[in-house]
């Protein structure tokens, strides 16, 4: 079972990666799902999204939960029905989860070149034109854009822009971390925010700033 990486942020604060290797009747083997989500995975036509989902119930699994420990609101939010709070995430061959005693985000992305060409959408890009060459750009802009999922997911209100409502604190790479709020219809939250980069692939997380 590849565990790929287990951090711990806090003594309440853990945060598990799973790289995805196994095939859908491997993950699925001592697995047992709700019928709600029995019937989601089913529904879906991508086998990567299938594994994905299964392979988060194997992070969960590490932690001593099951499937039947987590819920979700009407906003789409993923809670635990013993007051932990959880974020999840899954991206190509990589899925996470972090669970904490306060409001966490989490999101993996694959870097990709196309984000340079989206990224006026989430955040003004002339802050990134210093770096030395796309390369670096690109992930930071990867990273950008996760921290900001990280808090949409934690922040977990409708009509949130990346662009209007999310804001980054500037970082060096070598940081591995940096502070963010999220302002919105007069509530403001503050969150540490951490980075590392594997494999291609981005993971950033937000822990709220009591």
């Amino acid at each position: 079972m590849p565990l790929y990486k287990t951090i711990t942020v806090n003594p309440a604060t853990k945060v598990l990666i799973w790289k995805i290797e196994e095939s859908f009747e491997e993950l699925s083997d001592g697995i047992s799902l709700t019928m709600h989500c029995r019937n989601r995975v089913d529904g879906m036509s991508s086998d990567i999204h299938r594994r994905g989902f299964m392979s988060v119930r194997h992070l969960l699994k590490e932690q001593g939960y099951t499937d039947h420990d987590l819920f979700y609101d009407e906003k789409g939010k993923p809670h635990l029905k013993d007051g932990m709070k959880i974020s999840i995430t899954h991206s190509f061959i990589f899925s996470a989860i972090v669970l904490s005693s306060s409001e966490v985000g989490i999101d993996i992305e694959k870097q990709r070149p196309k984000i340079l060409r989206i990224a006026h959408k989430f955040t003004p890009i002339e802050e990134y034109r210093t770096l030395a060459n796309e390369d670096a750009i690109m992930r930071k802009l990867t990273i950008v854009w996760g921290a900001k999922e990280s808090l949409y997911k934690s922040f977990a209100e409708k009509g949130v822009s990346f662009l209007q409502n999310i804001y980054v604190e500037d970082f060096l790479f070598e940081d591995g971390s940096t502070t963010a709020d999220v302002s919105f219809e007069g509530k403001i939250e503050k969150y540490h925010v951490w980075f590392l980069e594997f494999e291609g692939f981005t993971c950033t997380y937000a822990l709220i700033l009591n």
